[in-house]
């Protein structure tokens, strides 16, 4: 149960940054600055990358070798089933990016505010797992080698990346003449999927452990297929590229020294 409470802490306060993150639309009408927006885009994904690798790969890596396993069979099979199982949501759940009118998933006649929504909270998934599966390693192991500071890291990170994220939701609905309350409601909800799949997360692996190198592999495949089909692609898309670039190099080192230093 302490695992359970620890990771609903680390991922109610990634919920409660994209919360406050929406709150912004009570002080902005406007549309998110184009720079601004490709630099958030850009950090998002380097947290997401260097998550991946510190917070999930190498973890699992290391646990699959300190019980006599082949360090690279679960890194690689996870990786890739968490790959397969976001283009399988991207491929059915209709969303819609804030950058283009065209929709993706099965044929839908939802409102665009909805199809938006849902483009975020696709990419929300396997925020939530990667927090809650760190937090169920961390408790596995009783929290030797940093495991709690590592989780608590990531947390952080995600949780940072999380706030302009839940602005970004916000701003462009309200501008597309929802009312600032509806669309703090849309932006914040598009986060609770966070605590619910992370919560979910840590009770199933509580008892699948010998193969929760799969389960760390498969959430860093999940975040590395969202960064390469959407985050960098947007961040890169049109003119000043080079913001998101940026954005991208310095959500990495962050995220990288965060989980040095605190794991």
């Amino acid at each position: 149960m302490s695992a359970v409470l620890w990771a609903a802490c680390g991922t109610g306060f990634t919920f409660l940054m994209t919360t406050l993150g929406a709150a912004i639309v009570f002080l902005f009408k406007g549309k998110m600055n184009d720079i601004v927006q490709k630099v958030f885009l850009g950090f998002a994904a380097g947290v997401m990358v260097a998550a991946s690798v510190w917070s999930l790969l190498i973890p699992a890596i290391e646990q699959t070798k300190e019980s006599g396993g082949i360090g690279w069979i679960p890194a690689a099979g996870g990786f890739i089933l968490g790959g397969v199982f976001l283009y399988l949501l991207d491929m059915f759940l209709p969303h819609l990016h804030e950058a283009s009118n065209e929709k993706e998933g099965i044929s839908s006649s939802a409102k665009r505010s909805t199809l938006l929504v849902s483009a975020v909270t696709l990419h929300n998934i396997p925020e939530g797992m990667a927090v809650g599966l760190s937090f169920a390693l961390a408790a596995q192991t009783g929290g030797s080698g940093g495991a709690y500071g590592a989780a608590f890291a990531l947390a952080l990170g995600i949780g940072i990346q999380n706030f302009p994220e839940g602005a970004a939701i916000a701003l462009p609905l309200r501008q597309e003449g929802m009312s600032r309350g509806k669309a703090f409601l849309w932006g914040s909800m598009s986060g609770i999927v966070e605590p619910i799949f992370g919560i979910l997360t840590i009770l199933v692996a509580k008892n699948i452990e010998p193969i929760m190198p799969w389960l760390l592999s498969f959430a860093a495949g999940a975040m590395i297929y969202v960064v390469a089909e959407e985050l960098i692609p947007e961040a890169n898309f049109g003119r000043h590229s080079n913001s998101g670039t940026i954005g991208v190099m310095a959500g990495f080192v962050i995220m990288m020294i965060l989980d040095v230093a605190l794991g």
